[in-house]
């Protein structure tokens, strides 16, 4: 279930708070409410939305990944296996 932009709004999720995981935020959020914040309550909806959380974070990883894979073998194409990488960060300093 995906939450819609007018229930985000009328139960005021902040901006950066509104992804794919937002529809387990919004119940994780009334369970707070209702319990006080006591850290030992809520504890399937706070599991099932860290959950969400970290499979998001581990596709955009992945889709980054393949990204990378992507660019490098269309730079070692275009250029020839035989030059060397690029130099990176203080590397460069060396052959000054």
């Amino acid at each position: 279930m995906i939450a819609t932009q007018e229930k985000m709004v009328e139960v005021k999720v902040p901006l950066t708070y509104r992804d794919q995981c937002a529809h387990l935020l919004i119940p994780l959020n009334k369970c707070r409410q209702a319990e006080l914040y006591l850290p030992w309550k809520c504890e399937n909806e706070r599991h099932s939305y860290e959950k969400c959380q970290y499979e998001l974070l581990m596709e955009r990883m992945l889709q980054m990944q393949k990204i990378k894979e992507r660019a490098s073998l269309n730079h070692s194409q275009s250029k020839g296996a035989a030059f060397p990488e690029p130099l990176l960060g203080w590397e460069f300093l060396h052959y000054a």
